[in-house]
């Protein structure tokens, strides 16, 4: 493998001692700064989705002038709105023995032991807080007869923790964002720069300092400076071409930080959702979710008969396989994510799917709570799914396939949302600090919310009271790159569109690093990616200008980000020989076919600096509350 090996790695942010009060000891240890001193500070955060609508409204309030920037054409147009099922939190209103400790058990579990026990504790410390922050801004969460708020279950658990607005969790929550950011451009502590591009890191000094954007509706090129760099940009799903994520999500801000020396943690952790709307043809854009919600009364099935073409109504119960709830019985339909995509594309293989996907029926739930409550629960889900595909989920079985959804992977950060960069801040799905190898379903608008309106205003104080910084000085060789790549964008005049070279690498991709990886199958890709690229750059074809709006050429230069990403996650996974959470190697697993750990080689977070060649360098995991087993829902 065509790698380095680089310095060992630690995070020294995060305090030694009793994991319960680690938090706590931080907040009260970090530095702050003046009211008066914050209001002659700036800080940029581009993105505009939970992680980053909650940071620029709360350290607007704090007092810092805030720059925001979000490639959508409103802030509240960002992909967090997509989130459907909910958000957990220790509340235990439930009665049902939740408890932070048991939040912090299941996440780590879920992980597959791959996440540092110090942030994992936080996220499920400060959980209960921001149910009570959101339910203040208003948000409509489900109530039961009485008033009480509402709770469900989602896989990887065993109580009923999860708060939800029907199938809308992620607007609804991102609305209380964007109302508590719209207050703060409002009172002009925001500055608010919509339809923006950010294309690449401003490094002053060693520092974080500003981003070079692009106008999309003008081309215009430019940049802003700051004393701080909050990246939330989301996550990278879309190397793959077909997920769940919105179109326009895209790896470019991160990538670009990366290649400005900020390094990029375990970038083949990368998550396949189990219940998604399957493929529908060759030329499909994107695929649809379909919440994890729906297997609380949803039961996941095919038939027991290889090859069985009956409609689903014909097949009686006693020729029916309800394979996760025969496999796992302890957890049922609601296991983790990866081993329920796992098992779905396994009875697929073997050939008792029904097309390329397998039945979530509500028959029993319909049957049992009656037509009207299961409305009321998932109906603009049941909508969304006839809408899509013709059949009404009341009346026959949804048919569903795993897909990509969710990347854990991202820019390393230490305990205070630090990245390798002094003053670049990551933080929601952009980091990689939370859910290790696997996240459990409701916990990404946990972490990002967390992040965004209690982690980083407690702690980028820490940093910024090293300021006042000198003025930020090599913008314009950052903004000259930035015009010289554009510039060779438009000037290969080739015959392949952007989006033709998008879905060749999503397909290798999948095939090669999705759901099932191989040393021979990791091996194809790193040799056939290279060549991918090369021929990007010989035959790509931009119609149009620069300094106009021109989306050929925003997702020419994404797909460009993606050809060097796609390597960087093969040789991830190539060298990670195990097999952990939503990564799975074909030579690492259990005689029945469950992903196989090796703690004693690979308990580390793999943190590759960007060079000709990669350079790893290796975080030791360190576990004291909890003690890694094999991960069992059987």
């Amino acid at each position: 493998m065509n790698y380095d090996e680089g310095s060992p790695l630690r995070d020294t942010r995060a305090p030694d001692g009793p994991l319960e009060t680690r938090w706590e000891r931080r907040r009260l240890s970090a530095r702050l700064v003046s009211p008066a001193n914050r209001r002659r500070m700036r800080v940029i955060v581009v993105g505009t989705g939970l992680a980053g609508a909650s940071a620029a409204a709360t350290l607007a309030e704090l007092g810092y002038t805030v720059l925001s920037f979000c490639y959508q054409d409103s802030p509240r147009r960002a992909h967090s709105v997509a989130a459907q099922g909910g958000i957990n939190a220790a509340k235990n209103y439930a009665g049902d023995g939740d408890s932070v400790a048991r939040l912090f058990h299941d996440t780590i579990k879920g992980g597959d032991f791959r996440a540092r026990e110090s942030n994992v504790h936080r996220l499920a410390e400060v959980s209960g807080a921001i149910i009570d922050h959101c339910v203040a801004q208003g948000v409509p969460f489900a109530r039961e007869y009485g008033g009480l708020l509402d709770t469900r279950s989602f896989g990887g658990a065993q109580v009923s923790r999860t708060f939800y607005a029907r199938g809308q969790t992620g607007q609804q929550l991102l609305l209380g964002a964007y109302q508590a950011l719209a207050r703060q451009i409002h009172a002009g502590r925001v500055l608010s720069h919509p339809r923006t591009e950010m294309l690449d890191l401003v490094v002053s000094a060693g520092r974080a300092r500003g981003v070079v954007v692009r106008d999309l509706v003008s081309g215009e090129i430019s940049t802003h400076t700051a004393d701080a760099v909050v990246l939330a940009t989301g996550g990278y799903g879309n190397v793959f071409h077909l997920s769940t994520n919105a179109k326009g999500c895209n790896t470019t801000a991160i990538w670009r930080a990366h290649k400005r020396g900020a390094w990029f943690a375990n970038p083949c952790f990368t998550q396949i959702h189990p219940t998604c709307i399957p493929v529908g043809g060759d030329h499909q854009s994107k695929l649809t979710l379909m919440s994890e919600s729906l297997r609380n009364d949803g039961r996941v099935w095919v038939p027991a008969k290889q090859g069985d073409s009956r409609a689903p109504g014909q097949i009686p119960e006693s020729e029916r396989d309800y394979f996760l709830e025969r496999r796992y019985p302890r957890f049922g339909n609601l296991v983790p994510r990866d081993i329920a995509a796992r098992a779905t594309k396994a009875v697929c293989d073997a050939g008792y799917g029904v097309g390329r996907g397998v039945y979530l029926d509500f028959a029993d739930a319909i049957g049992r709570l009656g037509k009207e409550v299961v409305a009321e629960r998932y109906g603009n889900l049941f909508e969304m799914y006839q809408r899509i595909t013709a059949d009404d989920p009341y009346e026959v079985p949804m048919r569903i396939y795993p897909a990509v959804h969710y990347t854990m992977g991202g820019l390393w950060v230490d305990y205070d949302l630090r990245a390798t960069i002094p003053g670049l801040f990551v933080i929601g799905e952009a980091n990689f600090s939370d859910h290790g190898a696997n996240r459990l379903g409701a916990s990404a608008l946990m972490q990002g919310l967390a992040d965004g309106y209690f982690v980083l205003p407690a702690v980028i104080g820490d940093y910024l009271a090293d300021g006042p910084f000198d003025e930020a000085v090599d913008a314009e060789e950052a903004e000259d790159g930035v015009r010289a790549t554009i510039a060779a964008l438009l000037a290969v005049r080739g015959d392949r569109t952007p989006e033709s070279f998008h879905r060749e690498l999503g397909r290798l991709m999948w095939e090669h690093c999705g759901m099932e990886r191989s040393a021979e199958g990791l091996a194809e890709a790193l040799k056939r990616i290279p060549d991918l690229r090369a021929e990007f750059w010989r035959r790509l074809r931009v119609v149009g200008s620069g300094t106009a709006l021109n989306q050929t050429l925003e997702h020419a230069g994404r797909v460009a980000d993606f050809l060097e990403l796609a390597e960087l996650m093969c040789l991830d996974a190539l060298h990670r020989t195990e097999s952990c959470g939503g990564h799975f190697r074909a030579e690492s697993q259990t005689p029945d076919g469950e992903a196989r750990r090796d703690d004693a080689r690979f308990a580390y977070a793999a943190a590759w600096e960007h060079a000709d060649t990669p350079i790893l360098h290796r975080e030791p995991l360190e576990f004291t509350a909890v003690h890694p087993t094999e991960r069992s829902y059987r």
